[in-house]
């Protein structure tokens, strides 16, 4: 079954990522209350909400970096909250990639360096010349010229430094993808490459992408469903169509909005333009 097919109960394995009931709370500021979530394998899904309405940490908490108060947590069928077994939580990194808000590299390392950095933590036995070749080809796999792996960070538009986080996410040739905001501060036309390259990285190489965006070009270009955070929880996962016909005011208020109303047109226009050029040939 392909993730377009029609909805339905689906057994376990069909799921890279099962969150079920979480609680998250700093201090008496609850941020997650029950909140449960599926991820297919093989989709992109965007995961979208308000500010503060806690995207970020929900997908901490997947990683293992936040370690939810309530509830549990599995990942490409690995338990990420069960302390009677800690090890799925190591065992399951080395099969993700992260794309963190502003790449999050390291300033002193160059690109190649940085992409070679979980080699060493995960592969310490390969040789450096091997390391070195891998490094350098991921930074071509992002999209970024060869010559940019021996830059460092501070040297870089912003626009290649996310290319490099995301060639650093690729180093282990993951199965599952996490982008948070990967196309903020980016102008449209680096937007709509970055989503590209996102979408041809997903098909290419068999990904499961959990993409946390506010870029409702992204949601219509590149998404398969969508997952709406808000009241402390994952009100609605669906498409944009399916979401859309829903009442609850901030989808509306998202969706339905100027922002919205103009991304959806645009993706109409798009469609429409493809139909016809397909018509031609």
């Amino acid at each position: 079954m392909t993730v377009r097919q029609a909805q339905g109960e689906q057994d376990s394995s069909e799921f890279a990522i099962v969150v079920e009931g979480i609680r998250n709370a700093f201090g008496d500021h609850v941020i997650h209350e029950d909140l449960s979530l599926k991820v297919r394998k093989g989709e992109i899904l965007g995961v979208v909400g308000g500010s503060g309405s806690g995207k970020s940490v929900l997908m901490r908490s997947i990683i293992g970096l936040q370690h939810p108060d309530q509830g549990s947590i599995e990942v490409l069928g690995r338990s990420m909250t069960d302390p009677a077994a800690p090890q799925d939580a190591v065992d399951v990194r080395s099969r993700w990639g992260v794309l963190f808000q502003g790449g999050a590299l390291f300033s002193t390392l160059t690109v190649a360096e940085n992409v070679e950095v979980p080699l060493r933590e995960f592969y310490p036995e390969i040789t450096d010349e091997l390391r070195h070749e891998i490094g350098r080809y991921k930074v071509m796999l992002s999209g970024l010229p060869e010559e940019a792996a021996a830059k460092f960070p501070s040297e870089l538009s912003g626009g290649m430094r996310k290319r490099a986080g995301l060639a650093r996410a690729l180093a282990l040739d993951p199965e599952l993808l996490f982008l948070d905001e990967p196309t903020a501060g980016l102008d449209p036309i680096g937007a709509a490459a970055f989503d590209a390259l996102t979408l041809e990285l997903q098909e290419t190489l068999g990904l499961t992408v959990f993409l946390i965006t506010h870029d409702l070009d992204t949601l219509h270009e590149i998404c398969d469903r969508v997952a709406v955070i808000a009241d402390k929880r994952v009100i609605a996962v669906g498409t944009i169509d399916e979401l859309v016909a829903l009442d609850h005011p901030w989808i509306q208020e998202y969706f339905n909005g100027p922002r919205g109303r103009a991304a959806a047109s645009a993706q109409d226009r798009a469609k429409a333009m493809d139909i016809a050029a397909k018509g031609k040939a």
